[in-house]
């Protein structure tokens, strides 16, 4: 398939979305510190009004890219983002940022379900795994480049440089994806047309081997990792203020708290060369503990060392758990460009609920600075024993699924 010649750039054009979209998100906290005096509680209720616009508009997002084409929702989710970038630049009010924050999570959420099909669109069982692979360790270590860096960028180019350094490089991908639309190759992608039924995807052989339909496998993913972005949406958020509590200034911020970034590379690297853990519940319930334990010893560790070690198990967490919600939404099924923006949609979720719960409790405990923390903790902790009510409900279904019928819009 010619058009397979096209996929380095589409990973170019994804490893430049996450730098962005990393430097814009995680240093707008700190801006909002500085030019605003906003501490945990505000800058939480941010980030919950950017999960809340991501779980709205990622599913639909992602079913716009499956019938109108992906080139198409490029093109959108960059207009918009350049748009409400530019206009930031001349925002002075947070509530003039908060919308136009809604206008760039909106445009973000056409980005990610579009170039997770187009990078496996084509591809056999084998080759899906391989994408998926390449796709998750270029998006990861350009944002975890972007965090390392970011905060020199913040200190040595100005707060503003959150908006200009992202619109150069958007301006930079519109132009890729206008290149891109007129070559020849990318003929067969510019609508994701829907397989007949006949000749419906299968997952991979490990899936039929289980006492669980893999569909089960799709939906524990999809539960898991609105869970991480639980944790790292709230650990974004209160950045800032963990920098406050051991002396660090946004560029000594970034460089020690990118640990888990590169810690997550690691574990996507490890998922993609090794398939042991496909379709392997004990793995998932693991990560998902170290998901707790992590998030736990980074906002509540009194001392440097202890949050820079609780990102050992935060970051290969993270990992595992992202890695299985976008295996199983590609290996299940054939609508990937629907199942993409499901998997960002629930990502979405996580981002919204987190610091959503996060900012009520310090909103009705303000007296308490931590109380923020130990509910998102609690709730992390009902989330690890409702995945083991969910594999014991999967579990109940013995008989073994031969393969997996093409379903078209939401899963069953």
């Amino acid at each position: 398939m010619q058009a397979r010649r096209l996929k380095p750039w589409f990973f170019a054009i994804e490893g430049l979305n996450s730098f962005a979209v990393v430097y814009f998100l995680n240093y707008l906290f700190f801006l909002l510190r500085d030019e605003h005096g906003f501490g945990n509680r505000e800058n939480l209720a941010v980030c919950a009004v950017h999960g809340l616009c991501y779980v709205l508009a990622s599913w639909q997002a992602g079913r716009f890219a499956q019938r109108l084409g992906y080139f198409t929702a490029l093109n959108t989710g960059l207009v918009l983002m350049l748009v409400s970038l530019g206009l930031g630049l001349m925002a002075g009010s947070v509530a003039a940022i908060v919308a136009l924050l809604a206008v760039w999570t909106t445009g973000m959420c056409f980005m990610w379900p579009s170039l997770e099909a187009l990078v496996t669109e084509g591809e056999s069982d084998r080759g899906v795994a391989r994408m998926v692979g390449v796709y998750s360790l270029t998006w990861s270590a350009a944002a975890a480049l972007a965090n390392f860096t970011g905060g020199a960028m913040f200190d040595h180019l100005g707060p503003h440089s959150i908006y200009w350094i992202p619109i150069g490089i958007h301006g930079v991908q519109l132009l890729m994806v206008f290149w891109l639309r007129t070559r020849p190759e990318s003929s067969v992608l510019i609508h994701a047309h829907k397989p007949a039924p006949a000749a419906g995807h299968q997952p991979e052989a490990a899936a039929l081997r289980q006492p669980i339909k893999p569909k089960a496998f799709l939906w524990m993913g999809w539960y898991s990792n609105p869970f991480a972005y639980v944790a790292v949406s709230t650990i974004a958020a209160v950045i800032p203020r963990l920098a406050d509590r051991f002396g660090l200034s946004a560029t000594q911020s970034g460089l020690l708290f990118s640990l888990w970034m590169f810690v997550r590379i690691g574990a996507f690297a490890s998922c993609w060369h090794w398939n042991g853990w496909h379709y392997r519940f004990g793995w998932l319930l693991a990560a998902f503990a170290g998901l707790v334990i992590g998030f736990m010893g980074m906002v509540l560790a009194p001392q440097l060392w202890m949050a820079l070690a609780a990102q050992l198990f935060f970051g290969a967490a993270i990992g595992l758990i992202y890695y299985s919600s976008l295996f199983y939404s590609m290996d299940v099924g054939d609508t990937r460009g629907e199942h993409g923006g499901l998997h960002e949609a629930a990502l979405g979720l996580g981002v919204f609920v987190g610091p959503a719960i996060g900012a009520a409790a310090l909103q009705i405990a303000p007296g308490l600075p931590n109380a923020g923390m130990w509910t998102v903790s609690g709730l992390l902790a009902a989330g690890f024993a409702g995945l083991g009510w969910l594999r014991w409900k999967g579990g109940k279904r013995r008989a073994l699924t031969p393969a997996i019928p093409h379903t078209g819009g939401m899963p069953e």
